[in-house]
């Protein structure tokens, strides 16, 4: 998982996504009462996870400065859709050890929405570089991920990895940069 600049060493292990809709409500006489569907409003996203080991409570402090950061972000999670997000909630759990931090999070969308990972239109197409010997690549675009790119083309997520040694860490992939599709 990734906000900004911040990678975690390892996926939280507890997720959650809260979908809210804003309604309008008119009472009518005789008790009645007339409901206005305003659309959708924010996503929330949770989780909540741990670090352990040496240097858990530093890797805490460097999530918990990200938090301080002003503005939205991108968020790229391997479940969820990539959105632009703010950071909005960090907790500790307990009282931190310098060996052990257990923390949950919360993050809202911003208005702009989410990527689903497909394009609609101006999107690289997957090529084969003269000299590729056969091989097909994807530029990444931005709000992309691996599972996304690996579904978009047919492909499962251990499928692409295997294709890609060259990228170390699935859930860190940078606009701009080549994935082998076969």
């Amino acid at each position: 998982m990734r906000y900004k600049d911040y990678v975690w060493p390892h996926n939280p292990r507890v997720y959650t996504i809260r979908y809210e809709r804003s309604m309008g409500e008119r009472k009518v006489p005789f008790g009645r009462y007339v409901l206005q569907d305003l659309g959708p409003a924010k996503r929330v996203m949770r989780g909540e996870g741990e670090f352990v080991g040496e240097g858990a409570y530093q890797e805490f402090k460097k999530l918990a400065s990200v938090f301080y950061e002003d503005g939205p972000g991108l968020l790229v999670h391997p479940v969820w859709q990539t959105s632009n997000a703010f950071f909005v909630e960090l907790s500790l759990k307990q009282e931190p050890r310098a060996d052990y931090v257990r923390y949950t999070f919360a993050f809202w969308e911003g208005y702009e929405g989410h990527s689903t990972g497909i394009q609609v239109s101006g999107g690289e197409k997957p090529s084969a570089p003269s000299g590729g010997g056969g091989r097909v690549w994807h530029t990444v675009q931005r709000g992309e991920t691996m599972w996304g790119i690996a579904r978009d083309n047919g492909l499962s997520l251990t499928q692409l990895i295997a294709l890609n040694p060259q990228i170390k860490n699935p859930n860190l992939i940078l606009v701009g940069e080549k994935v082998r599709l076969a």
